[in-house]
């Protein structure tokens, strides 16, 4: 299996700044895509940014300019640096990894780590 840990959630107030990370772990051959995504309470899991093995990224409108995705390919290990957060950035934070296993492709999904702006 492939199995996904995120850390690095927490409470913060506006305007504040924290960083996420999300480990990837277990028997597979390789990673491509690598995201973030957040649910807020009683909404839909949205995509708030991803990167390809090579380095391409995709933001969401919403965090254009204030979060920024990075990855290291060696440690199979994605991060999201988080930049002057609002209270509508509180949400539960998944990671999910697009990894090759046994001879398929398929996405794999952490937990997820609790984000809480305060006003």
């Amino acid at each position: 299996q492939v199995q996904l840990v995120e850390s690095g959630g927490g409470l913060v107030q506006a305007g504040g700044s924290l960083r996420l990370s999300c480990a990837a772990s277990g028997t597979f051959f390789s990673i491509n895509a690598m995201g973030w995504y957040r649910q807020a309470p009683g909404k839909q899991r949205d995509l708030v940014a991803s990167i390809s093995r090579g380095g391409t990224t995709d933001y969401a409108d919403s965090v254009k300019g204030r979060f920024t995705v990075s990855r290291d390919n060696a440690k199979n290990t994605v991060f999201l640096q988080m930049n002057s957060l609002k209270p509508e950035d509180t949400a539960v934070y998944y990671c999910k990894a697009h990894a090759l296993r046994a001879g398929s492709w398929s996405d794999y999904w952490g937990r997820g780590t609790q984000v809480t702006v305060s006003s």
